[in-house]
């Protein structure tokens, strides 16, 4: 997946600034160790030339049982060979019941029939 980025890769994810392949890798485990079963759903928001943005919405817990609902956007930049070179995240974390999670496929890839986030108004 590191593959994907340029060595010099910049993300903002939140407010952490992270550069470069190794600290990009770094910042994914981190991440992936705090927000357990991990649910994502992205739409396409817009696009031109060499630049992307989306929508997204993604249900975890951590490791104490809350579950939350991260809501974002992100930007997304890429070079010449097709690879990421800059990505912007802004995300909000919403605390919910278990009993209030939307996304209850298996962990792994989104089912195609499964709602996308305007059809579950998100």
């Amino acid at each position: 997946m590191a593959l994907a980025y340029t060595k010099d890769s910049r993300w903002r994810n939140r407010a952490e600034f992270v550069t470069g392949r190794e600290a990009i890798v770094a910042f994914l485990s981190r991440k992936w160790d705090r927000e357990l079963d991990y649910r994502l759903i992205k739409e396409l928001w817009a696009h031109d030339d060499n630049r992307i943005a989306v929508r997204f919405a993604y249900e975890w817990h951590d490791d104490s049982g809350h579950w939350y609902r991260s809501y974002g956007n992100e930007n997304w930049e890429f070079d010449a060979d097709g690879l990421m070179r800059v990505r912007h995240a802004s995300i909000n974390d919403l605390p919910i019941r278990e009993s209030d999670r939307k996304y209850h496929w298996p962990l792994g890839r989104r089912p195609d029939d499964h709602p996308g986030l305007s059809d579950l108004g998100l």
